[in-house]
């Protein structure tokens, strides 16, 4: 015990001497500090107790369920968007609104929800995220129109951004140092497999209910919810937060406004569409000079002049542009034209999901071994290779034989260069942006699939409209010869497109993983 001395006749000076350490409960010594952030200096020495040592993997699973509720949304509408515009009467640009309006959100808040888990308490925010997401969800499933099915999908999103963030942080606060590297790994294997899963849920729940299955896809949410907050509930201890914890609201507004009209312009059907992409281009560059210039960022735009983090970053990009594009139209085309049913989506989808999660963990193994420049490399030219076999072959409209295969490839690439990939991006920051890093890595891969999603229906329009100027439309679920022909254009457009930029992914980080050039932590000083 720590006493003050006898002559210390003022209070201020007694006070100086108590403990810096409040006193903790004897059953609760073991557990894990919150982590010291710049952005907090005097609050980050105080211990934040989380839960007691055997509720930790309650927590974990709190955290899994409920990213993977968030991961899986991101990608479930694929297969199951020709249903949902038939049930709901949605055109095109609406269809693409209901996987845009998701990604828009968490693209733009994911940073923005870490910082308010960290102001409000990590337990607190990352439960609204969760009540939050669940409640959309019912919304997304009683949704009788296209509004309201693009409004609760923008409600998941926002809820995400809480939500994924929140899972993290709430590992990270659980489990002691020593022990947080195997959590926050099993989080990260079931994240990467409910995000390679979500086609196939909607495939299975199509199956059972080719009509109103779609419905079903939110609905599970529900229970999967309920079960999170409930462990959390029962075994999160309050947290009070850090009041001090800056939160960027300009950099969020300005991202947002940014990404939604760039989106908006690439998949409207007006004149305007060219002036609300520059117009969102340029809100994007007052939100880089925002960013420049703030003193609590969302991004800290230095980080970037470490060669390897820029590399990473835009391999990232390129790399999600082109696998969300064809995971996105795929089912769409197979569906409307190529008379592919929910069974065969599975067929398509499946392999690579599972080739993701019983590799990934494997990969990254020697990957730490041998370097990750070559799984990088290697793993997106396969990617590329599958991607530009769709190209050529789609005017075949042989989805068995053709597709089919070219997508089990496709997913042994991805599955070389998961867990290699997030090597890099935390290996190319200082220990102490690490959160950062990994925030940043993840808004940049739904600000592809966002553009991707906008920029490639567009492509899929012109090339239908170019052979199918009387046919129904692309997406839209006929048999006639003319409408099959016109769609395998549109889609042989869209493929070609995620083959280049698949390409350009593997020459990107091939050039940016060579030696040389600034170093992880060697900037810290001038941030």
């Amino acid at each position: 015990m720590i006493r003050c001395p006898r002559g210390a006749p003022q209070p201020r000076q007694a006070a100086s001497c108590r403990p810096r350490f409040p006193a903790k409960k004897p059953d609760l010594r073991q557990t894990s500090e919150m982590d010291v952030t710049a952005r907090a200096p005097e609050q980050s020495l105080v211990p934040v107790v989380i839960c007691a040592p055997e509720h930790r993997r309650a927590l974990l699973w709190a955290a899994i369920l409920a990213s993977s509720m968030g991961f899986i949304d991101s990608s479930v509408t694929a297969n199951a968007l020709p249903a949902m515009r038939a049930a709901l009467g949605a055109s095109l640009p609406q269809a693409q609104w209901f996987s845009g309006i998701y990604l828009l959100a968490l693209t733009a808040l994911i940073l923005v929800g870490g910082a308010l888990g960290d102001r409000f308490g990590t337990a607190r925010g990352f439960g609204l995220g969760i009540v939050l997401f669940t409640v959309s969800s019912l919304g997304c499933a009683l949704a009788r129109g296209p509004e309201a099915m693009i409004l609760a999908r923008g409600l998941q999103g926002v809820a995400a951004a809480l939500m994924v963030p929140g899972s993290m942080a709430l590992i990270g606060r659980a489990f002691p140092r020593e022990e947080r590297g195997a959590a926050l790994g099993l989080w990260a294997a079931a994240s990467i497999a409910t995000a390679s899963a979500g086609p196939v849920v909607a495939g299975l729940c199509l199956m059972v209910d080719p009509v109103a299955g779609w419905r079903w896809i939110f609905a599970l949410n529900l229970p999967l919810g309920a079960v999170s907050l409930w462990l959390l509930a029962r075994f999160a201890l309050p947290d009070p937060g850090r009041p001090g914890v800056p939160i960027d609201f300009v950099g969020a507004g300005l991202a947002t406004a940014g990404f939604g009209l760039v989106a908006y312009g690439l998949s409207a059907e007006t004149g305007e569409s060219l002036v609300l992409m520059a117009v969102g281009f340029a809100v994007l560059a007052g939100f880089l000079l925002w960013e420049a210039r703030c003193p609590a960022p969302m991004i800290r735009l230095s980080m970037f002049r470490v060669r390897r983090f820029s590399a990473i970053n835009l391999a990232t990009f390129l790399l999600y542009f082109a696998v969300t594009g064809i995971g996105f139209y795929l089912p769409m085309t197979a569906v409307s034209a190529w008379g592919a049913d929910a069974l065969a989506m599975v067929a398509a989808f499946l392999p690579g999901a599972l080739m993701i999660a019983l590799l990934s963990t494997r990969m990254g193994k020697l990957a730490d071994r041998l370097g990750p420049a070559r799984f990088l490399v290697v793993g997106a030219l396969l990617v590329a290779v599958a991607q530009a076999g769709l190209a050529v072959t789609a005017h075949e409209a042989l989805y068995w034989t053709r597709a089919v295969p070219l997508m089990w490839l496709s997913g042994f690439g991805m599955a070389l260069l998961v867990a290699p990939l997030t090597t890099v991006v935390m290996t190319s920051a200082s220990d102490a942006d690490q959160g950062t890093a990994s925030g940043i890595n993840n808004a940049v891969a739904r600000a592809a699939s966002l553009l991707a999603v906008a920029l490639m229906g567009r492509m899929a329009a012109a090339g239908y409209g170019a052979i199918g100027a009387e046919t129904p439309g692309f997406g839209v679920i006929a048999s006639a010869p003319a409408h099959i022909a016109a769609t395998g254009a549109g889609f042989g457009h869209i493929a070609a497109l995620a083959a280049l930029a698949s390409l350009a992914s593997a020459i990107v980080s091939a050039w940016g993983l060579r030696r040389g050039g600034p170093q992880a932590g060697q900037l810290t000083a001038r941030r």
